[in-house]
């Protein structure tokens, strides 16, 4: 069961990072736990090779229903439609992201709840208030939807974080609705919430 199973030390985007590898579970007909398929990262190359990303899972709704696979197929159906902004509206998005040495993405917001957890190099996390958060690895962001940007201040080393999305209600700071502002680097399409 499962998909492509090779496993190779480099990115095809040209980080030196391990590959990562995906598990996805589910049940046999008796109910018990089995691998549902397996397959190695798909990494999507931005910003001249100097930012990738790879999703990871997504779901479309919460909670997801589980049932007969159908967050697999709404996945699936998902990646396939090459409409995913960041946030996937009313559900979540899994997305690893690896930043080159001495690169900045622009600064953004997205209309969400984020869990970014540093796994690989240090990265510091910028606010647009001027605040300068140095995180390494193992280290959580729990960005709730402010304006922010990653630096890898690192001249040699890659850095890779991991982030879960949630989609959140919309946001009203001062009277004024927060929305997702991509900035003007991001060469993502909008996330629609």
């Amino acid at each position: 069961m499962g998909d492509a199973s090779s496993t190779s030390s480099a990115n095809a985007h040209g980080s030196n990072l391990p590959q990562l590898h995906r598990y996805i579970t589910g049940h046999n007909p008796e109910g018990k736990a089995i691998v549902h398929s397996h397959a190695d990262f798909a990494w999507a190359p931005f910003d001249n090779d100097n930012l990738a990303f790879s999703v990871a899972y997504t779901t479309s709704k919460f909670p997801p229903n589980l049932n007969n696979d159908v967050d697999v197929a709404e996945y699936q159906e998902t990646i396939s439609s090459g409409k995913l902004g960041l946030v996937n509206p009313r559900g979540t998005v899994l997305r690893a992201v690896d930043f080159a040495p001495g690169y900045a993405c622009g600064m953004h917001r997205t209309q969400s709840l984020d869990y970014g957890i540093v796994l690989e190099g240090n990265i510091d996390m910028v606010l647009d208030s001027g605040e300068v958060h140095p995180l390494k690895r193992g280290d959580v962001a729990v960005q709730r939807a402010t304006q922010h940007q990653w630096v890898n201040k690192s001249k040699t080393e890659w850095a890779r974080m991991i982030f879960v999305l949630q989609d959140c209600e919309p946001l009203t700071v001062g009277g004024e609705e927060l929305k997702e502002d991509l900035g003007t680097n991001s060469g993502l399409p909008p996330s629609g919430n």
